[in-house]
């Protein structure tokens, strides 16, 4: 995956016209009501402000003093949580990934096939994107600065993505593949929604939402190339 994201441009334009997901601090620690759910939040708090600070200024910028400025907590507070400076880097981008993950998982319920489920996951991706504008540049940097968070998330994307069409393919979807040939499919379709990210979304002349087009082309790549050939009441090549 390392020829995908090197590819992937190091800042989020566009970012300034798009609402993170945390564009608000997380709750202050003090709103817990045990010390367990106070201290959690004291980490919440410390990952959202390194998700900021290396989004805006890069893993290479993302010192503890401004992620602790960010969070509103003293310096010493940050090592009751993290080990090191790249601890809690190690820890960002699939802290980020699992939230990406539940977001795609929520947003495809109700699916009743492969299809279904396919575009609906498609689309909470891109949603996802949109409430989180730094996520592609901490996800791009992470390949140099956090390797081992950067195999991490890839390597818990492509697991769930198998899974999932191990599961549709189990239930006679794409009669077409072999079992062996699923890992692939899921790696083409990661890398088609990489791509389509940094064209629609971070290009120079980006979006601010997915065109409505651009996902339709997907579904249909999707649905003729695992599902079979268009039917024959479609427009047909010549």
């Amino acid at each position: 995956m390392s020829a995908v994201t090197k590819h992937r441009p190091s800042q989020s334009p566009g970012a300034t016209k798009k609402r993170s997901i945390h564009k608000q601090v997380p709750s202050h620690w003090q709103a817990g009501r045990s010390r367990r759910e106070k201290s959690e939040l004291v980490r919440d708090n410390l990952l959202w402000a390194a998700a900021e600070v290396v989004g805006e200024v890069g893993y290479a910028a993302a010192s503890i003093t401004l992620i602790t400025q960010k969070a509103g907590v003293a310096q010493g507070t940050f090592y009751n949580y993290f080990d090191s400076r790249q601890d809690i880097l190690d820890v960002l981008l699939p802290s980020l990934g699992s939230r990406m993950l539940d977001h795609i998982r929520h947003k495809a319920l109700g699916g009743r096939n492969f299809a279904e489920l396919e575009e609906r996951g498609f689309l909470g991706f891109f949603d996802f994107l949109e409430q989180e504008p730094h996520f592609f540049r901490i996800l791009n940097e992470a390949e140099s600065f956090a390797p081992t968070a950067h195999k991490s998330h890839f390597d818990a994307m492509a697991q769930q993505y198998v899974h999932f069409l191990q599961r549709s393919y189990r239930q006679g979807e794409f009669p077409a593949y072999e079992a062996d040939e699923l890992e692939a499919v899921v790696f083409m379709l990661m890398a088609a929604r990489s791509y389509l990210a940094i064209r629609y979304v971070y290009g120079h002349d980006a979006h601010a939402k997915l065109p409505h087009s651009v996902a339709a082309t997907y579904m249909k790549f999707v649905r003729y190339g695992l599902e079979g050939v268009p039917p024959s009441s479609e427009k047909q090549s010549p």
